[in-house]
């Protein structure tokens, strides 16, 4: 079953680059009593995801602060290294959370999964933009298209917020 606007948030853990190295935050660490935007990418650089997903979060930053959004987080189906790679690379680390779902186990509990193994990128994530507030999904966009970025832009959820 795949989750809809005005379901509860699943249980899950993610993993987050620490100071220290790898740290496990329980979902309801992030989503409980918070307003979050959370978009999800099939993979850390590949050329939608890297090139225009995430670069929209980004520049949009501000405004989702100014909308009363607590914090905006990226998750992906790879393992924290890439996810913190990816973040010092893209200058995102200190601004937009990277949430590694490294066995997809968050990407399977939405029912969102999207099988790339034709591609030799086994099971990823679908294309997703939500907003979380205190632990329930409020609003959801998902891509139709893999390799596109409009419905789940953060500009298409700012005008939906």
């Amino acid at each position: 079953m795949t989750i809809k606007a005005g379901d509860p948030v699943p249980k899950a853990s993610f993993t987050v680059m620490g100071p220290q190295g790898p740290e496990l935050r329980g979902s309801d660490q992030i989503f409980d009593g918070r307003k979050v935007v959370l978009f999800a990418v099939a993979g850390a650089f590949t050329p939608v995801c890297d090139k225009d997903h995430l670069p929209g979060f980004l520049a949009n930053i501000d405004a989702f602060k100014a909308r009363g959004i607590d914090e905006v987080a990226v998750t992906s189906v790879n393992d924290v290294f890439v996810m913190d790679a990816w973040a010092k690379s893209t200058g995102a680390k200190d601004t937009i959370t990277f949430l590694a779902d490294g066995n997809g186990d968050f990407a399977r509990a939405l029912g969102l999964t999207l099988d790339l193994s034709a591609r030799g990128l086994g099971i990823r994530s679908q294309r997703y933009a939500m907003l979380i507030d205190d632990g329930a999904v409020r609003k959801l966009s998902v891509e139709e298209m893999p390799g596109k970025a409009e419905a789940s832009s953060a500009q298409a959820l700012l005008d939906a917020l």
